[in-house]
């Protein structure tokens, strides 16, 4: 298990080099953007071409592909519009922190794919309760992930209603419901492998969860948002309603 798991992080982190020294070299937002779920696609392939071909190895398969597709392909359609990523302006044209976003990105995909490179590497039919509810918590993550997207890329080019900031749709009742959705869909990738795996390869998966988790709610996710969002309304009457009556994560009815 350590020398498969060392091997799809070397895969992993000289892809993201690689890939770098093309974005450096043209300046370009739209590999960069692409890069991410282009990622978990080679990682997967690699877990799967050398592991066990079974029909469930086959689904965790197709789940990482679908999952990288529709956010590479959003995130290609968007910078395709924009033409650049404003969170790269301060770093594109330095090469070292540039290098050290790419070295950092292939790391955090390899820990986040740990449980599904895993669930490929291990010859087990999984059928049991646990799976299936994996399996449905998934696929509740990705709609809500998908939907998020959509709502708030929408909003973003049309025409701006009295409040500059998103509150309807999903946003209405959850501050940050993509967040919510990405956090469901590697909850529900551990919860589905969880049962094929041995004791050493469950403690090892959680990681996964819990990385996204803590990324997400304390470290580069909500934290800089809700600190940004503060920055620009939060001294509005209207923002502070907002976020008074609205969940920060999970999808929950206004508070009156």
């Amino acid at each position: 298990m350590t020398n498969f798991l060392l091997t799809a992080l070397a895969v992993s982190l000289i892809l993201n080099l690689s890939l770098f020294l093309v974005a450096f070299r043209f300046q370009t937002d739209r590999l960069t953007d692409a890069s991410y779920g282009i990622t978990f696609i080679i990682l997967a392939i690699y877990g799967f071409v050398t592991g066990h071909a079974t029909k469930f190895h086959l689904l965790i398969l197709l789940m990482v592909i679908i999952w990288a597709v529709r956010l590479s392909g959003f995130l290609l359609y968007r910078i395709w519009q924009k033409k650049k990523d404003a969170r790269f302006d301060e770093m594109r044209h330095s090469f070292w922190m540039f290098g050290r976003f790419w070295l950092l990105q292939g790391l955090a995909v390899w820990v986040i794919l740990i449980p599904g490179l895993l669930g490929l590497h291990q010859n087990a039919i999984v059928s049991g309760r646990l799976a299936a509810i994996g399996f449905l918590i998934w696929n509740t993550g990705l709609v809500i992930e998908s939907i998020a997207d959509i709502q708030k890329y929408r909003f973003s080019i049309g025409t701006k209603p009295r409040n500059p900031w998103i509150a309807t749709g999903l946003w209405k009742y959850s501050r940050h419901p993509n967040y919510l959705g990405e956090i469901m869909v590697w909850v529900g990738m551990y919860a589905l492998v969880f049962e094929s795996l041995s004791t050493k390869g469950r403690l090892v998966g959680l990681v996964s969860p819990l990385f996204i988790i803590i990324l997400l709610l304390f470290v580069s996710g909500i934290p800089i948002l809700e600190k940004s969002a503060d920055k620009r309304w939060g001294k509005l009457k209207e923002y502070k309603a907002y976020k008074a009556r609205t969940s920060v994560l999970l999808l929950l009815p206004n508070k009156k």
